[in-house]
């Protein structure tokens, strides 16, 4: 365990909010591939060769946040990022405008053409088993989402912060991510979100909004060598 939960946060949610879903081999989990692509390692010093044999198809390739392993003995690790981690502490304004809907199983088409369009590296067929998801329709298209990914005791991760582009500008990723910030605070939860230093939009949503920087944690891939 680490002193913060948010200092390796896939672990941490696998090992708790998420344990059900969980594949895990000795000190490593990740999540069904179909799920998310997430692997998190209790330390970086466990017999990591062994739990990748395990959890890693040939072929496939899995993302770490904050702990690698510090003996890969044949995979191949490669750091990708540093990634802002951003937290929320305190209520933010609401925003007015259209409803929200909350996402479920009738709305996943919508959800996984949006998030192709728009972010399509990290979104699987069930990430929406993760955690909640809403969304803002505009002449039955959906116009805007958000959801909660990784989660434990204490804080939610905020993610798949996402707009159509025929519907930018009109502030529904600030209604969004106030109001899902706000329940979170509500239900004793501190919203968190991680967020490419490069994405300048992202970041200027985030810092107008309340998100204070964390700190930066590192972003890695791993798959078997070749």
């Amino acid at each position: 365990m680490t002193a913060n939960p948010l200092d390796n946060p896939i672990w941490e949610s696998l090992a708790s909010r998420h344990a059900s879903l969980a594949l895990r081999h000795g000190q490593a989990a990740r999540y069904p591939a179909d799920v998310a692509p997430f692997l998190g390692l209790a330390s970086p010093h466990i017999d990591a060769p062994a739990s990748l044999d395990a959890l890693v198809p040939r072929g496939d390739a899995a993302f770490l946040l904050g702990q690698a392993p510090a003996r890969p003995g044949g995979w191949r690790v490669r750091h990708l990022a540093m990634l802002a981690q951003r937290v929320c502490t305190a209520p933010l304004a609401e925003v007015e405008g259209p409803p929200l809907v909350e996402l479920a199983d009738r709305h996943r088409a919508d959800v996984l053409a949006l998030t192709a369009l728009v972010c399509p590296h990290y979104f699987r067929p069930r990430t929406m088993e993760l955690g909640r998801y809403f969304g803002i329709y505009r002449d039955g298209r959906l116009a805007a989402m958000i959801g909660e990914r990784m989660g434990m005791r204490g804080y939610t991760e905020i993610s798949a912060v996402c707009t159509h582009p025929d519907f930018l500008g009109l502030g529904y990723a600030r209604r969004l991510l106030a109001w899902l910030s706000n329940d979170n605070l509500g239900r004793g939860a501190v919203p968190f979100l991680h967020v490419s230093q490069e994405n300048q939009r992202a970041t200027q949503l985030y810092e107008r909004n309340g998100y204070r920087m964390r700190g930066e944690i590192a972003f890695w891939s791993i798959d078997r060598e070749p």
